[in-house]
């Protein structure tokens, strides 16, 4: 017999801040505190630990 193939239930959500739409396979517990990771590197800008040439490829400013 063949194998059922078990079918992924995705989720979209909005993100708070931005208004930036994106899918996840996860169920959130609290939707509404989600935001996106470019939201979080703007509300914390020291704990941006990307590497240059990605923040260059962004267009994210250093200071």
């Amino acid at each position: 017999m063949a194998k059922r193939r078990k079918e992924k239930k995705f989720y979209k959500y909005e993100c708070a801040m931005t208004g930036e739409q994106y899918t996840v396979t996860a169920k959130a517990p609290n939707p509404d505190d989600l935001i996106s990771v470019k939201a979080y590197y703007e509300m914390n800008p020291e704990k941006d630990d990307r590497p240059a040439d990605i923040k260059k490829m962004l267009g994210v400013e250093e200071e």
